[in-house]
């Protein structure tokens, strides 16, 4: 069956909004993580649900079927492995490499994406911290809690950030926080739950509540 790339941008929005319920996704939610208009998916989602990519009633939403999640884990695969690539290997910033995946993910040779994988070590998570779906559609688990729920004096580890946005990882660059580093939350405000954070041991940052709750850490 061929996919069109919108088809295929559709299928992983579904997924990215469901996932790890696996459960149904509205038209407002997809048109969300589109951004397009909410009355403007509907065509499409019938579409796909004529291909059998999808189940949809416009009741209820839309839910991937076996063959939609296959497609769409497929192109998160790709996603999250042309970002690691991009990073580790062609100089990118963790903020400047979506929008260039978005572009690589659709590139259909299956050569090429095992030998990339091959080349980059066949890991398990991508520069952000997401999991990367294994060839067999397997998902990498990973135990995490927000920074917003650690108490005081705990080290921890940055695991992921739940956020890709260009504007909060270039604040997390500001702050000296990356991926791996380590942390401890020194103090936390009663008056806002804001954070004082000790970053690699030698350094502190106040982070606000709504930023410890985009980080997640282990």
């Amino acid at each position: 069956m061929v996919i069109s790339v919108t088809e295929e941008n559709y299928l992983k929005a579904i997924f990215l909004v469901t996932y790890p319920a696996e459960g149904r996704a509205g038209n407002q939610l997809i048109a969300e993580k589109l951004g397009f208009n909410p009355a403007s998916v509907t065509e499409m989602l019938r579409k796909l649900a004529e291909k059998k990519l999808i189940e949809y009633n416009r009741t209820s939403g839309a839910k991937l079927t076996r063959e939609g999640l296959k497609a769409a884990i497929k192109v998160v695969r790709k996603h999250r492995l042309w970002e690691t690539f991009l990073v580790k290997h062609l100089n990118f910033k963790w903020d400047e490499v979506h929008e260039v995946a978005e572009q690589l993910e659709h590139i259909q040779s299956d050569k090429l994406l095992d030998e990339l994988t091959i080349f980059l070590g066949n890991p398990s998570f991508d520069p952000h911290g997401d999991p990367i779906p294994d060839k067999n559609g397997r998902i990498p688990n990973l135990k995490s809690k927000n920074l917003s729920e650690i108490e005081t004096g705990k080290k921890i580890k940055v695991v992921k950030v739940a956020d890709n946005t260009p504007s909060f990882l270039k604040y997390l660059d500001k702050q000296g926080i990356a991926l791996a580093d380590t942390l401890i939350i020194k103090e936390i405000q009663d008056f806002d739950k804001s954070l004082l954070i000790e970053v690699k041991g030698n350094k502190e940052v106040y982070l606000s509540a709504e930023a410890a709750k985009k980080i997640l850490v282990e």
